[in-house]
């Protein structure tokens, strides 16, 4: 039974298929595996006996030589940030601890309309506003592979999750970097699309969006295989009017165009940055043809937080105001420090936002894909101070946001589509991931050289 909850969701998806074992089965031997990994934290919702009963009619459907579709049966996990209709949906917060939504987030439902089967709602810092997997609501979740080290946020559970066969996919969110971070620290996949091709109608402000959903797994192709059940447009949704994914064809790293940006503005760790130095020199002895390239990431981090103050303090502020008591310190100082800025101060950043966008084309104009290191050094100690400076190669580098995941945040600003993986471990076994970014709607693309790179790196 164990076996079965370490298959990925291809496997999953192709042996339920071929009738070669039901989606009980599966449903079984990934709720076993959670119970087994208690320990983790993963999870602050289970949703077992709701998912048995959709396991026993999938196995009906299956058995009757229907026409399946494309995650039949196959576990699955959400970020506790997405809406589930009749399943709780904290937003990790004890300020939503009874909330019990009406509909499904559109990924959600899309998920759900491919055949996947809803296992629990994974953990979150509160509202996603920390890089810090803990929260007033369920505690502290834990890195499967060392537990003195963070698992990222602020999808940590489903990062660890999909790492330790609780479900092989998960569905995240990325406001800044939170599921590439929690992917890269826990040696998984986690992808961030164009702005529009998975429409995410929580959102207050799809205009100016800067949270993307996205899924996490262990493989590219698992990743592929969700984006495909899940991208496409939606009539609700502002980008989502126009989004088409474009692509030419081929996966093959020979006489791609690849810039190589090694750091960004930000102090790359030595090993982290021979690691990934590493990894890149497999993609160019495989054909890709490789070249430094810059933006100075780092100096976007004032243009970020304001923009994420401002959006906390707006959206949760309301929720705040006299249940102090029920929430984290750092919450609440989030949301005063949001209070503090000026319509003008919050013009200044969107239009900072466009030219860095600017500055993501006029590099696409000499490069097909650009890469970096996901994080500029291992996982942190699960104890550092998420609001504090960290040291790198024994020098203070500043806050964790700008000296730790640069290289993230920016994405959320541009649309631009970005995914990590796995490049390798350090000495002390700590994964490390590769980040990979393309042009706006050549998520497809991505995914091709993404999986051509996994290939070669794994």
């Amino acid at each position: 039974m164990s076996d079965l909850a370490d298959m990925t969701a291809t496997q999953m998806a192709a042996a339920v298929r071929a009738r070669k074992v039901s989606p009980v089965e599966l449903t079984e031997a990934v709720l076993k595996r959670m119970d087994e990994r208690k320990d983790l934290n993963a999870f602050i919702t289970v949703t077992g006996e709701a998912a048995l009963a959709e396991a026993r009619a999938a196995e009906d459907r299956m058995m009757k030589g229907s026409e399946l579709p494309p995650l039949h049966g196959v576990p699955y996990s959400a970020k506790d940030l997405l809406n589930t209709a009749g399943v709780r949906t904290t937003m990790g917060s004890r300020l939503l601890e009874t909330n019990v939504p009406a509909t499904d987030a559109v990924s959600v439902s899309r998920a759900k309309a491919a055949g996947a089967i809803l296992v629990g709602k994974t953990t979150t810092p509160e509202f996603g506003h920390l890089q810090a997997a803990t929260s007033p609501l369920f505690g502290r979740t834990l890195n499967p592979i060392d537990a003195k080290v963070t698992p990222g946020a602020s999808s940590s559970g489903s990062a660890v999750a999909v790492a330790t066969g609780m479900g092989p996919i998960s569905l995240g969110t990325d406001g800044g970097g939170s599921s590439r971070i929690p992917a890269a620290c826990c040696g998984v996949v986690g992808f961030k699309p164009s702005l529009g091709t998975i429409p995410h109608l929580q959102l207050p402000d799809l205009f100016g969006a800067n949270s993307y959903v996205g899924p996490m797994a262990r493989t590219v192709s698992d990743v592929a295989l969700v984006f495909d059940a899940i991208n496409g447009p939606d009539f609700h949704d502002t980008y989502g009017q126009a989004a088409r994914l474009l692509h030419e064809g081929g996966a093959s790293l020979r006489g791609l165009r690849v810039g190589f940006i090694a750091e960004g503005g930000a102090r790359v760790e030595r090993e982290t940055a021979a690691i990934t130095a590493a990894a890149v020199k497999k993609m160019e002895d495989a054909g890709a043809l490789v070249e430094e390239a810059f933006i100075d990431f780092k100096s976007y981090e004032a243009v970020f937080l304001t923009i994420l103050r401002v959006g906390l303090a707006a959206r949760t502020g309301p929720l705040l105001k006299g249940h102090e008591n029920l929430a984290g310190q750092t919450l609440i100082d989030t949301i005063a420090l949001g209070h503090g800025y000026s319509a003008v101060d919050l013009s200044n950043a969107i239009s900072e936002r466009t030219r860095l966008f600017r500055e993501f084309q006029a590099l696409f104009e000499r490069f097909d894909i650009l890469v970096s290191p996901t994080l500029t050094a291992p996982p942190l100690p699960i104890d550092v101070d998420p609001t504090g400076d960290i040291e790198i190669d024994g020098v203070n580098c500043g806050t964790v946001r700008g000296a730790w995941y640069p290289f993230t945040f920016p994405h959320n600003l541009s649309g631009h589509p970005a995914i990590t993986i796995p490049c390798g471990n350090t000495k002390a076994g700590l994964p490390l991931g590769l980040h990979l970014c393309a042009p706006w709607y050549r998520d497809l693309d991505l995914l091709r050289v993404a999986a051509e790179a996994e290939s070669l790196l794994t």
